[in-house]
């Protein structure tokens, strides 16, 4: 089997290295500049310094070389990849896509694996998601992440085929659930930086993750995911990692906006987004979402850190 990832940003850079471990990996990247420079210098220096390609991966901005794989990791960004998948459906038809981005697309509320449907029917469309960060990945540090598919039978094919000496998957056929703690994660990560940001603590953080939390499992109930999905890898897991490491760009983001200082706009934020979206899901399904809807808020800059944390404070006290 061919195996490719499209989009050469830090996690999908780091996929392609942990999978060369089993063989050949093509990383495709829209740049053709930069492909040239890393296969150069055999390294994404701008996303990923430090972790050099295998020799089993390939680096090329050409799409007859990525189209030519069997099964496509997208490591595209959450807000780009309908169009991306509406560019390229034709060519991208009875193909294994195996999303690895999170977040809810803005214009169409859908989650990674719902636009590959929309787009691409005819594919088996995956979620790779759980706490991971790329650096980690490349490394060859041992890491955990859950593989949602719908098919039980292209699943397992696909478990087997992407887990490496250091990448253990976990196969789960909930791919709502899947796609939701993925996404859900980086908005309450967002929430938690601003607290540590702000100076509010390490007890309003852990407040912020737990409150948060429950907040995933309301939206996950709201939209039919399995509720123990959420208290996994995907779900928990990937929260408790998102919301306490500086090496989370969406922890950092938050932290940014808590401190009033600038933030690297070249780099993705996912949650920044998802919130929004996550906000206009709480609207059409009538959900108490109050920390979603704060970093909405705070991430497009309407209120500031001390408005929200006072807004999340005079609401009514309640049994938990």
């Amino acid at each position: 089997m061919k195996i490719a990832v499209a989009g050469a940003g830090a996690f999908g850079t780091g996929l392609a290295i942990s999978l060369a471990a089993n063989g050949p990996a093509t990383l495709w990247a829209r740049d053709t500049n930069a492909c040239l420079t890393m296969a150069e210098t055999r390294e994404n220096s701008k996303r990923l310094p430090g972790h050099p390609f295998p020799d089993y991966v390939t680096v090329t901005s050409d799409l007859d070389v990525l189209m030519a794989a069997d099964t496509i990791l997208l490591a595209i960004p959450a807000q780009k990849l309908g169009a991306w998948l509406a560019e390229h459906a034709i060519r991208l038809t009875d193909k294994r896509l195996v999303a690895c981005c999170k977040g809810i697309d803005q214009s169409t509320l859908r989650g990674p694996v719902a636009q590959i449907d929309a787009h691409v029917p005819s594919a088996i469309g995956a979620m790779l998601t759980g706490p991971s960060f790329a650096a980690d990945i490349a490394a060859h540090l041992p890491t955990a992440l859950t593989l949602a598919c719908k098919d039980p039978v292209e699943g397992e094919f696909l478990q087997a085929c992407l887990s490496t000496p250091n990448l253990r998957l976990y196969l789960s056929h909930d791919v709502i659930g899947a796609e939701l703690g993925g996404a859900l994660k980086n908005v309450i990560a967002i929430a938690c930086g601003v607290c540590m940001g702000a100076g509010f603590g390490e007890s309003a953080r852990a407040a912020v993750i737990t409150r948060g939390f429950a907040e995933m499992r309301r939206i996950g109930a709201a939209l039919g995911a399995d509720p123990e999905t959420l208290t996994g890898l995907s779900g928990f897991g990937d929260l408790a990692l998102t919301c306490t490491s500086d090496a989370s760009r969406n922890y950092r983001f938050g932290l940014s906006i808590g401190a009033a200082k600038n933030f690297d706009p070249t780099t993705t934020v996912e949650g920044a987004a998802t919130a929004v979206s996550v906000s206009n899901l709480a609207d059409k399904h009538d959900l108490d979402l109050p920390i979603c809807r704060v970093v909405a808020d705070l991430s497009s800059g309407k209120i500031d850190p001390e408005i929200a944390l006072a807004t999340l404070l005079s609401r009514p006290l309640r049994k938990e």
